[in-house]
C-alpha cells in the first residue's frame, strides 16, 4: 500500500512539471477568416429605365457590369442606348445611339466583418455613335409685320448620321448590399469631352451616354442610380490589415563594477 503511494505521488510530480513546462499563450490571435464573394455584377440604371414610363420624348436603356480583380479593385462597364427628342428655340430634333464606357472603380471604403459595401472612385473612358433628325423648324421672316416673326417649317427636313464622340469620365458612387448578392447603387459623373464630330451647321446640343453640351466647354456631367446582382464564381480570404510591429524590449544596461568596500 505504501509503494502504491509513493508511486502516486512520484507519478503527479512527474506529470505537474511536465505540465507547467508549456507555456500559455494568452493572447491567441483570432484565425476565423472570411472569404470575400467574386464574380461578375451586372444591373440596369433604375433612371434611365424609370424614364421611359414618365417621358414621352424618351427612350433609353444603360447595362452596366463590372468584375472584382482584388480586394478593393474592379473592371467595370456601361453599354446604352437612348433617343432623346428635344425642344430648342427654333426647331425641334431627335438624337438616337448607343455608347460604350470602360474602365476601374476603387473600393475606399472598410468594410466591416461579412460586409460587401463600396464607396469607390473610377475613370471611365467612353465612346458614343449617334445621328440627328430634325422634326421641324421655325424660320425668322423680317417682313412679318405681327408680332409672331417665325414660320413653322416642316419641308427639307433634314437627318445627320455618322455622327460619333468621345471624352473621358471620372465617377464617385457607393453600392450597398440590400440583400444576399442584390446591390443598389448610385453614381455621380464628370465628363470632359476628347473629340466630337459635328454634322455641318448642326451642333451636338445632346450625346447619348454624355448628356447635354455646352456652349464653349468640354465639360458635361451625369448621374445613375443601378440594381445589380452578382453572379459569385469563387471567393478569396479577405486579407488582414498589417498590424503594428511588437515594441522590441529596450536591452538592459550593463552592470558596471561594483564598488569596493
Amino acid at each position: 500500500m505504501l509503494k502504491f503511494i509513493t508511486s502516486i505521488c512520484i507519478f503527479s510530480f512527474v506529470f505537474n512539471g511536465f505540465a507547467q513546462s508549456k507555456t500559455i499563450d494568452l493572447n491567441k490571435k483570432d484565425t476565423l477568416v472570411y472569404e470575400q464573394p467574386y464574380g461578375i455584377r451586372l444591373g440596369v440604371d433604375l433612371n434611365r429605365l424609370a424614364q421611359n414610363f414618365y417621358r414621352e420624348d424618351y427612350k433609353g436603356l444603360e447595362i452596366t457590369g463590372d468584375y472584382r480583380l482584388s480586394q478593393n479593385l474592379y473592371v467595370a462597364a456601361e453599354l446604352g442606348n437612348e433617343e432623346n427628342t428635344r425642344d430648342e428655340d427654333n426647331f425641334n430634333f431627335t438624337t438616337t445611339g448607343s455608347y460604350l464606357k470602360l474602365g476601374v472603380d476603387l473600393n475606399v471604403y472598410d468594410n466591416w466583418y461579412g460586409m460587401n459595401n463600396s464607396i469607390y472612385i473610377g475613370g471611365r473612358y467612353a465612346y458614343s455613335t449617334f445621328k440627328h433628325k430634325i422634326n421641324s423648324y421655325q424660320i425668322y421672316d423680317s417682313n412679318r409685320y405681327w408680332q409672331d416673326d417665325f414660320l413653322p417649317g416642316t419641308e427639307n427636313l433634314s437627318e445627320f448620321d455618322g455622327l460619333n464622340a468621345s471624352w473621358l469620365e471620372f465617377v464617385l458612387g457607393t453600392k450597398v448590399e440590400i440583400f444576399k448578392n442584390l446591390y443598389l447603387g448610385a453614381s455621380v459623373r464628370l465628363g470632359y469631352l476628347l473629340s466630337n464630330k459635328t454634322a455641318d451647321g448642326f451642333a451636338n446640343i445632346w450625346i447619348p451616354g454624355f448628356n447635354k453640351t455646352t456652349e464653349g466647354s468640354n465639360f458635361g456631367t451625369g448621374y445613375n442610380y443601378s440594381l445589380s446582382y452578382l453572379i459569385p464564381l469563387y471567393k478569396r480570404a479577405k486579407k488582414k490589415k498589417k498590424e503594428p510591429l511588437e515594441e522590441q524590449e529596450k536591452p538592459k544596461p550593463e552592470e558596471g563594477p561594483k564598488p569596493k568596500r
